[in-house]
């Protein structure tokens, strides 16, 4: 256990980052769950859109440190190919 007073206050700082990075890569999922929905259903036009929903929710990741710059770029072109497929 953090016995210094700047260990503690990093402890409590690390438990609150934890709990933002959480929620946002929650959220992340979420929109990537819907665009993967949307092409199961079939409809390129709420695929298309559900994707361009996902895509600020995605770099917004990599801005704030959630995710790697060339993980949302392998994730964002392959979801495009696949939305550009359904034609």
């Amino acid at each position: 256990m953090a016995n210094s007073p700047q260990a503690k206050k990093r402890a409590r700082q690390n438990e609150a980052r934890f709990a933002v990075n959480k929620a946002r890569r929650s959220r992340i999922r979420t929109h990537l769950r819907k665009v993967e929905e949307a092409i199961a259903g079939g409809d390129q036009a709420v695929a298309k859109a559900a994707l361009q929903e996902a895509q600020p929710e995605l770099m917004r990741g990599v801005t704030k440190g959630v995710m790697h710059k060339n993980t949302v770029a392998r994730k964002m072109s392959r979801l495009s190919a696949r939305v550009k497929a359904m034609a």
